[in-house]
């Protein structure tokens, strides 16, 4: 087992990677001088991959939507006791989360980090799923589902989402839908749970104050090997046409709050991450507190502080996103058109450039001072397949031509979609 120290050049900042035997990649950074530690213990696996199968399957699996979360629910009860009262003796806090693309077990804590982390590796290993539990589980995850849809910011932004994708299992809710995950029983969280979790797609990241050796023994301890058995995920394909311009629902709100979007092309990889980039401050150009739409927007009325925006990307999507509250949605979508058609004719002022550029190289860099960022910044690069710390050699190689580049390519209008919840009538 042989540890890769990888360095930032730009700012020598480092971490260790190591393959281990069981076949986990492994990122550790330690942090000596700070107080407490983060660890994530994840899998590529989330509530896009409905369709998969093996090496050696010779038909794709369809399972059904909101699986992916269903399993991180079950996952944390065993045999024995429920794991949040394993992290109570250790003075540690666990949580868990599944995205779009991934689902991660963590917990933070100021002590007793080996002790925590043998708990971690051990109950994710360890599933146990009956049919009774996952008959009470379907009309808990129900009622959150139910909350969920009755959620303004969420229902915005899957309506754009569904204004976007034909086909792409992204503009699913993560959780699915009631009448989906009815259909999950024990023998398929089984299935599923042997396909994703098997440590060749999983990732253990750590940072904070440790010792590199420590982890490793106790991952030497607590890690079962498991066999590459070549899992292969795919989706439905993907037209780069929009399904709808606008959507317009109504709901309880004191303000109409709107998403809108450029569906944008897919990539992987470095592309991806020069395009994610390119994107941020392309949006940030336009959506800044000092540029001059957002004066002109938010002296006329037209939108607020909650005026805000996101590039939303992973594998099969790829997304620019302008949020907030307005009277008049429609006032902003013309005023981005406008202003994103007046900086291609004219060129993107410089001064303002690298003013974003450096800004977003400046925030991370203090996230390099995090104990939470580094150990999120880690595993999230492996699973995007780049580097961890590529993000700042690429913002520090980019020109104002490369995102002139990218809003010439990709924030089309044809591909603009503008989601609206607008306020019930009085």
């Amino acid at each position: 087992m042989e540890k890769n120290i990888i360095t930032s050049p730009d700012t020598g900042d480092s971490c260790i990677h190591v393959k281990h035997s069981s076949g986990l990649d492994i990122y550790i950074c330690e942090m000596p001088g700070f107080s407490s530690v983060e660890a994530l213990f994840g899998t590529k696996y989330g509530s896009v991959n409905t369709m998969f199968k093996m090496r050696d399957d010779k038909e794709y699996t369809v399972v059904p939507e909101g699986i992916a979360h269903f399993l991180e629910h079950k996952l944390f009860e065993n045999e024995d006791c429920d794991v949040f009262e394993l992290y109570a003796k250790t003075g540690a806090s666990g949580n868990a989360f599944t995205s779009f693309d991934k689902t991660c077990y963590l917990f933070s804590c100021s002590k007793n980090y080996q002790d925590s982390l043998r708990i971690l590796l051990d109950f994710v290993q360890k599933p146990y799923f009956t049919q009774e539990t996952v008959d009470k589980e379907q009309g808990i995850i129900g009622q959150e589902i139910k909350m969920t849809n009755d959620n303004p910011e969420w229902r915005v932004f899957f309506n754009m989402l569904r204004c976007m994708y034909h086909s792409h299992p992204v503009k699913i809710d993560i959780a699915g839908t009631v009448e989906s995950i009815a259909q999950i029983d024990a023998d398929l969280l089984y299935k599923c749970y042997y396909t994703f979790y098997n440590l060749n797609n999983m990732v253990l990241s750590i940072a904070g104050n440790i010792s590199a050796d420590e982890v490793l023994a106790i991952c030497d301890e607590c890690l079962r090997p498991c066999e590459d058995k070549g899992l292969e995920t795919v989706f439905p394909d993907e037209p780069d046409d929009i399904v709808m311009p606008e959507f317009f629902e109504t709901q309880p709100v004191g303000a109409p709050i709107f998403n809108i979007g450029y569906k944008c092309h897919d990539c992987r990889g470095q592309e991806r991450l020069k395009k994610t980039m390119a994107a941020s401050v392309a949006s940030s150009l336009l959506s800044d507190a000092s540029s001059d739409m957002y004066k002109r927007l938010l002296d006329e009325g037209a939108i607020n502080s909650t005026f805000g925006t996101e590039v939303f990307n992973g594998d099969g999507y790829f997304t620019v996103i302008f949020s907030g509250e307005s009277s008049d949605p429609a006032k902003v979508r013309d005023a981005l058109i406008e202003e994103t058609d007046r900086m291609l004719r004219e060129g993107i002022d410089e001064k303002d450039f690298e003013r974003i550029r450096k800004s977003t190289y400046g925030m991370l860099i203090r996230e390099l001072n995090n104990v939470e960022a580094v150990a999120n910044l880690l595993i999230n690069a492996h699973m995007d397949g780049v580097g961890p710390y590529d993000t700042i050699s690429v913002l520090s190689h980019m020109t104002s031509k490369d995102v002139l580049d990218f809003m010439k390519e990709e924030m089309v209008r044809e591909h603009m979609v503008m989601s609206v919840i607008e306020g019930e009538a009085d």
